[in-house]
């Protein structure tokens, strides 16, 4: 009996630590709104990859006349918006494995984050149906482009450099493999993911051309990051001490009115 055990563990650990698993080894245990399981996780990123598509062909010819609503604008918002969630996931399966699970595509991400994107598809709506001519300057559209994409990029570059160091949940017990990035980007920006994401969200708004919802992203991000970043530099300073405070006096944040 104690033979076929041990014959039996070998598989065991190749199932839980298969390069295809989605049980995480680092963080807690994910959430229940989505089952944590490959086929979810391939099931989602279709769908998303999906959506990223009718969004993008949208944008590319430039909206279809027959629809009213089926924007350029909207299908640049649309796959910006799948293209994120699914970004989350594959850089954390690629660079982040032992923290990967399906809630790393963070569609479960609050209430107060489906409300905003409710809100700012309504605006959009109701404004280009009832006044069509105040989504009528594309620069402002071609300015939220450049910060979407340069956002997206801002964040994903830094979960990859920061590989391991990175988790999408606040860590309060230090790892022992976990140390303190101030190189690459970080030698920029402080906390660029929460940067790019600021930069991604407003440049989103600006694309709709949303100036009502503009105004409620500009204040929630802030709001949100300016705690998030307080709660987060406090457990930074108990794990790393002086080193991080150097470091914090040194390199900002890069989010206006986030010290």
């Amino acid at each position: 009996m104690v033979d076929r055990v041990n014959e039996t563990m070998p598989q065991r650990e190749t199932t839980v630590y298969h390069p295809l698993a989605t049980i995480p080894t680092q963080v807690r245990a994910p959430k229940e709104g989505i089952p944590n399981t490959p086929l979810a996780a391939s099931t989602v990123s279709f769908l998303l990859g999906s959506v990223f598509s009718l969004g993008a062909l949208t944008f590319i010819v430039g909206g279809f006349q027959l629809n009213w609503w089926s924007t350029y604008q909207l299908g640049f918002f649309i796959a910006a918006w799948a293209a994120f969630h699914w970004a989350e996931f594959a850089v954390t399966a690629g660079w982040n494995l032992e923290k990967c699970s399906v809630d790393s595509f963070l569609l479960d991400n609050g209430a107060t984050y489906h409300i905003a994107n409710g809100t700012a598809l309504t605006e959009y709506l109701l404004t280009l149906y009832f006044k069509p001519s105040w989504k009528a300057y594309p620069y402002v559209s071609i300015i939220g482009i450049f910060l979407v994409l340069a956002g997206q990029a801002l964040r994903s570059g830094a979960m990859i450099h920061a590989s391991s160091n990175f988790s999408h949940v606040i860590e309060h017990r230090k790892r022992n493999a976990h140390v303190l990035v101030t190189n690459g980007i970080y030698a920029w920006f402080r906390h660029p993911s929460y940067a790019g994401f600021y930069y991604w969200a407003l440049g989103t708004q600006l694309v709709l051309q949303n100036p009502v919802t503009f105004c409620i992203f500009l204040v929630l991000l802030w709001r949100f990051f300016y705690y998030r970043t307080r709660a987060e530099e406090k457990l930074l300073i108990k794990f790393f001490g002086d080193e991080y405070l150097v470091y914090r006096k040194r390199v900002g944040t890069m989010i206006p009115f986030v010290p």
